[in-house]
């Protein structure tokens, strides 16, 4: 059963629309919902976050939005660094579009997670910092001031947000080019001494870049992207071990099962059992970390 949590609890009056939650570092959490939607916006470190049942391996620059029915957690948390923009779409009285600018039930989850780039995590950092602070005032003005905080951070996200699998972005850094190229070709053999002549980067100033943003090595995140992708198609498909872990670029499945074992202390086959039954009800689409054809 999961853990439900109230706006009555978290919300400083009954007329505040909004309010921001840092989690500065966020620690493992357990399956919950919630009377209201969020954003969760992260800024660093790395984890997994559980949604819906759908495992997503999350790092700087992810983005969720979360609506009051669905259902999540955070596990594995390592130096994770997020915030969660806490919102009541009933008590808004600006007039706008607000489910183009905050998508919620009437979206795909698939809809509802984008990746930020370096530059517009600058950007937002600031502009959540100045919501944060406007949303503990409960003065009619204050509360009409965090509501409209709320729609310049919306609009921000709309420009600053790319799909995960996004090959190219016209303002890339060089984190965002590694992490782009990590997200779309997990199948694939990766060398970043390759990506960095390809690039004209320095490896050793990458792999530190990298290391202070996200808590891992570029290896380990990768790896990571992997399992989790491997998680997906044992828990919600039906194809033979050997070709999930081809299709998580693992030439060798015995050598698989054993990576598998050793991060979740269970076998790709036992985990997969675990979840047959509930796959056979009305299972979800499986989150994928590759581009479509």
């Amino acid at each position: 059963m999961s853990l439900r949590l109230n706006k009555n609890d978290l919300f400083l009056t009954g007329m505040n629309s909004v309010v921001v939650e840092e989690r500065h570092p966020q620690a493992d959490f357990p399956t919950h919902d919630h009377d209201f939607d969020e954003l969760v916006i992260v800024w660093r470190g790395n984890g997994m976050h559980i949604w819906n049942d759908i495992p997503y391996p999350i790092t700087c620059g992810d983005l969720f939005y979360i609506n009051a029915r669905d259902r999540h957690s955070y596990e594995s948390a390592n130096e994770l660094a997020l915030d969660n923009v806490l919102f009541c779409r009933e008590r808004f009285r600006l007039e706008a579009d607000w489910a183009q600018l905050l998508p919620g039930e009437n979206a795909s989850q698939e809809q509802r997670y984008w990746r930020l780039s370096t530059l517009g995590m600058s950007v937002l950092r600031d502009k959540v910092d100045e919501l944060a602070k406007e949303c503990m005032k409960s003065e009619p003005l204050s509360v009409q001031l965090s509501e409209a905080l709320l729609m310049q951070l919306a609009l921000l996200l709309l420009r600053f947000r790319h799909r995960p699998d996004s090959g190219a972005l016209p303002d890339a850094h060089q984190l965002d080019l590694l992490l782009m190229a990590l997200r779309a070709g997990i199948a694939q053999p990766f060398h970043l001494e390759t990506f960095c002549q390809q690039h004209q980067l320095n490896p050793r100033s990458l792999r530190a870049l990298f290391k202070q943003h996200t808590g891992l090595s570029v290896m380990s995140y990768l790896r990571q992207l992997r399992l989790c992708r491997a998680m997906s198609l044992l828990r919600y498909g039906n194809m033979a071990i050997g070709d999930v872990a081809a299709e998580c670029g693992f030439d060798d499945s015995n050598y698989f099962s054993v990576v598998f074992n050793r991060a979740y202390g269970v076998s790709p086959r036992d985990y997969r059992q675990r979840f047959i039954a509930q796959a056979k009800k009305t299972p979800p689409q499986p989150f994928s970390l590759i581009a479509a054809d």
